[in-house]
């Protein structure tokens, strides 16, 4: 039951993604992709900074006292935002979330493989590759 729950909570977050690639393209087109993408997260640092308030316990003390290769999330959000601002508008929202999607499972079969960045080792099988192809397919398709 926990993963089902789970699994519904990735799918209604990728919906979101959906969303927000719709809502920035044309707010990057009249206000700028850089604009854009600093609205983006000068909403959520806000959203997040509040929920920090009121979290029951903060650990923000010991955010940067972990290793600097953990904080790389910080390069990696913005860059995939403006990308979202870009591409959105141009190759349509439907082909900018697939190609995201090949993109990143992808990059998490190989991941996932190696046990890279703290995961467990998850061995890449037929099937895993195979919805990979799928994916490619689907994004060529589009």
């Amino acid at each position: 039951m926990k993963h089902a729950l789970i699994l519904l909570g990735v799918l209604v977050a990728g919906m979101g993604l959906s969303v927000e690639a719709g809502l920035l393209g044309p707010l990057g087109e009249q206000v700028g992709h850089l604009s854009a993408t600093l609205s983006i997260f000068l909403v959520g640092a806000l959203l997040l900074s509040l929920a920090l308030v009121f979290s029951p316990s903060p650990k923000l003390a010991t955010l940067f006292r972990q290793p600097r290769w953990l904080l790389i999330g910080g390069i990696l959000g913005p860059i995939y935002v403006i990308v979202l601002t870009l591409a959105a508008p141009l190759v349509g929202i439907g082909m900018t979330m697939v190609g995201i999607l090949c993109g990143q499972v992808g990059a998490s079969l190989v991941i996932d493989h190696f046990g890279w960045l703290g995961s467990e080792r998850r061995k890449v099988d037929g099937y895993r590759v195979g919805a990979l192809v799928m994916i490619l397919a689907a994004l060529w398709l589009m």
